[in-house]
């Protein structure tokens, strides 16, 4: 098998274990930061995957990580962040992991093999037509990551892989292919660092940029949270007023009448009549924020009800 970029030795690599810490340090420091520059090519290939996504989610569809090793824990923190940050329904995300929950424990190497296991992984899953998947694998050519893309292929799913090595098996067979070209590793093969540190770049953007369409995403305040504990609850609180214009103690009274709602919280003090007027708005909007505010009469970009009137919010 041909060397691979993520399977090469680093250019200043040789002799890393006689020198000083403080330059060990700074050659990964400075391999890290290179690592995260590849991520910047690969940004209209992100951009594409997003939109997949949201089509996916948006038309009730389930959005699927499959990847083994250290891929798999990028997928895994990304994949369990989306319902607390965007308030994605837990139920409509999975995440297939070679080794299954034994894999949290050990990731051990050989079920990254294991073809077979990513194929029942898919269809246990439930994914199909209407669903989309992300698949990852530093080298490409991980088996269970690429029988998982053919396997939701197969059974109808869009499909996305993100690798680090060009032209490889993974990229291939997805209808999508994010590439992240990084640099070799300080540690040759050692993909959990530089290969890892852009998957996890990669990942944030592609779910942020899947949540601004999905409308969970307004002003850079993320409108959509899941106020599960005291931390979140004072968060949303601050959204509603700085969103608003509303002092805290307002903006958690309706918060309160929102059952805990970011977004309807905002119509309300926006002029909604009720929780649940305020919601019939946000699905004709497609729960995007700015066009539920314009269809109550207020111009978003200015709309502060402090003044009783549409006033140009304050910049800070």
């Amino acid at each position: 098998m041909a060397e691979t970029r993520t399977e090469a030795l680093h250019g200043k690599a040789e002799g890393l274990d006689i020198q000083a810490p403080e330059a060990i340090l700074g050659a990964l420091a400075d391999a890290q930061v290179e690592a995260a520059k590849a991520v910047r090519n690969a940004i209209p290939a992100i951009a594409r995957a997003a939109e997949i996504i949201a089509g996916s989610l948006n038309g009730g569809g389930k959005l699927a990580y499959a990847a083994a090793g250290s891929s798999g824990l990028m997928a895994l923190a990304d994949a369990l962040e989306l319902p607390g940050t965007f308030g994605i329904r837990r139920d409509r995300i999975a995440i297939l992991i070679a080794g299954g929950d034994e894999a949290f424990k050990t990731l051990a190497g050989g079920p990254e093999d294991d073809t077979e296991e990513a194929a029942t992984a898919v269809a246990d899953a439930g994914i199909g037509e209407g669903d989309c998947l992300i698949a990852l694998s530093a080298s490409g050519t991980t088996p269970y990551a690429v029988r998982a893309v053919e396997e939701a292929r197969r059974r109808g799913a869009a499909t996305i892989a993100i690798a680090n090595n060009r032209d490889t098996p993974l990229l291939k067979r997805a209808d999508t292919a994010i590439l992240l070209e990084t640099p070799p590793e300080v540690i040759a093969g050692s993909t959990r660092m530089g290969a890892g540190t852009a998957q996890k770049i990669a990942l944030n953007m592609l779910s942020t940029l899947t949540a601004i369409h999905l409308g969970h995403v307004h002003d850079g305040y993320m409108v959509n949270l899941m106020a599960d504990n005291m931390k979140l609850r004072d968060r949303a609180a601050r959204i509603v007023a700085a969103v608003s214009g509303r002092d805290r103690q307002e903006a958690a009274s309706l918060l309160e009448k929102s059952g805990g709602a970011v977004k309807t919280a905002i119509l309300l003090a926006a002029g909604a009549d009720s929780a649940d007027a305020a919601q019939k708005i946000l699905e004709e909007a497609g729960q995007k924020l700015r066009p539920a505010l314009s269809a109550l009469g207020h111009d978003p970009e200015k709309w502060n009800p402090l003044f009783g009137k549409d006033h140009a919010r304050t910049k800070k």
